[in-house]
């Protein structure tokens, strides 16, 4: 399945790669590609994931949840 989940906050490379490391160790993710330019990651994952998670995965990076599409 893919996600896109909007993020507000990311402002340069250090920051996507935050995000994609958080939303990687979610059980089930399994690839994340991170559009700096958009504010957005796309999640290939393999279930569906629920919104509190990904919510707590953005938040505890440091960074907002805009959405997920």
């Amino acid at each position: 399945m893919l996600k896109k989940v909007f993020i507000d906050g990311m402002s340069c490379g250090h920051c996507a790669a935050r995000i994609e490391k958080s939303l990687s160790e979610l059980d089930g993710v399994v690839k994340v590609k991170v559009n700096l330019t958009g504010k957005f990651a796309e999640l290939d994952t393999t279930k569906d994931l629920e919104e509190a998670k990904v919510l707590a995965a953005i938040d505890g990076a440091g960074y907002s949840l805009v959405k997920i599409g």
